[in-house]
């Protein structure tokens, strides 16, 4: 059964393009890398785990900007098997990467399709969650709070 706590991770250039990837279970559903946290593990590692399994990325924890925005959502009902009874809602935990450039990735087989490279404008409209939509939406101030 998973947490119902999770990170969700924005991996952008310096010219703010943010990779998406395309959900498996639902074509066309867009979004950014994202996992649920395991036991004994730090959020950090979580999207340290997540951000390797998803993209293939190698990242230092270090690398990663916490954000310390938590979001909280309610778990889509066809998702809800995937936790423990009773529960619905979720703790969403939002960090960043920056990569030099725009890179090639290796999406996880079974769990996403592709993968795509939008400017941070294009990437609010083509992701499915509102969480990630707003981070994206966040990601040019974050940038120059830095």
């Amino acid at each position: 059964m998973k947490k119902p706590v999770s990170v969700l991770v924005l991996v952008h250039t310096p010219e703010l393009d943010v990779l998406l990837l395309e959900r498996a279970t639902h074509p066309g559903f867009w979004q950014s890398v994202t996992g649920s946290q395991e036991d004994g593990e730090l959020l950090r590692m979580t999207a340290l785990r997540e951000l390797a399994e998803e993209t293939g990325i190698s990242a230092l924890g270090d690398d990663l900007i916490d954000w310390r925005l938590v979001n909280r959502y309610e778990i889509f009902p066809e998702w809800r098997y995937r936790y423990p009874p009773g529960v619905t809602h979720n703790t969403e935990h939002v960090f960043s990467l920056q990569l030099p450039t725009a890179e090639a990735v290796t999406v996880a087989p079974g769990e996403h399709l592709g993968y795509r490279w939008l400017p941070w404008q294009e990437a609010t409209g083509a992701v499915f969650s509102w969480s990630n939509r707003d981070a994206i939406l966040m990601l040019p101030y974050l940038r120059r709070a830095v």
